[in-house]
């Protein structure tokens, strides 16, 4: 069984794109965990119209603490064996799922991440691969200093997200805490394969860009003390 986890928040111009896109890829036994942060448009009404047809989508109210938190409310919600993370405004290839869950059959693969077409607002593609921008590739000390874990392009099996959970209020994002730590405890696997197309149009809560060199510093140390901690809490149960 598959969980998709998606936060939302004033999603109506894309999410019904999305959602279709998700759907096309999943069985009448898997789910759609959304975590709605308080949309004030028509994103749920958009969701109860896609219910219709598919009845395993499972809206919760989010914690209105921001999208860490909004992700991490839909994640423990997620009963499905593998869990996928997603954005409200990207579009999913047909193949994703097929694709991604060939590599699980590896027992010692804890997460996959595939690569992703950049597109604009009018679905032109104008960065042909996220990975090339990044240098994407497994490493913790890699990812710590120049992350390239990106949520919407990841896989994870349940059984890390008593590891992964609670993710720290004070590091940057939750997709890198999450791929690091998969890789501490079991094996991250990076694919070629652009599973997605990965919408950038302005309004994402995510950026591109790097941030302040002092700000990228910051966070990095941040998220080494939360990491330091985290082994500490590990380490004594």
């Amino acid at each position: 069984m598959i969980s998709v986890c998606m936060a939302t928040y004033n999603g109506q111009k894309y999410i019904s794109k999305q959602l279709e896109s998700i759907i096309k890829n999943l069985s009448n036994n898997d789910e759609i965990i959304i975590s709605d942060d308080g949309s004030k448009d028509e994103t749920l009404e958009i969701i109860q119209d896609y219910r219709k047809n598919f009845k395993n989508i499972k809206v919760y109210e989010g914690p209105h603490k921001g999208v860490k938190a909004n992700f991490e409310n839909a994640l423990r919600h997620a009963s499905g064996e593998y869990i996928y993370l997603t954005d409200q405004d990207d579009i999913w290839m047909d193949n994703k799922v097929e694709m991604t869950q060939r590599f699980f059959k590896d027992s010692n693969v804890t997460l996959v991440i595939h690569d992703a077409a950049v597109i604009d607002n009018n679905m032109d593609i104008v960065i042909g691969s996220f990975f090339s921008t990044r240098n994407s590739k497994s490493g913790i000390i890699k990812n710590i200093v120049k992350n390239s874990y990106i949520g919407c392009c990841m896989a994870f099996r349940k059984e890390i997200l008593d590891y992964i959970l609670p993710i720290p209020d004070n590091i940057h994002m939750h997709d890198q805490w999450i791929g690091i730590i998969s890789e501490v405890v079991g094996k991250s696997v990076f694919i070629p394969e652009k599973l997605i197309y990965y919408r950038r149009h302005g309004e994402n809560v995510s950026t591109m860009q790097h941030l302040p060199l002092r700000k990228m510093i910051r966070n990095r140390l941040v998220f080494v003390i939360n990491l330091l901690k985290w082994e500490v809490r590990i380490k004594h149960g």
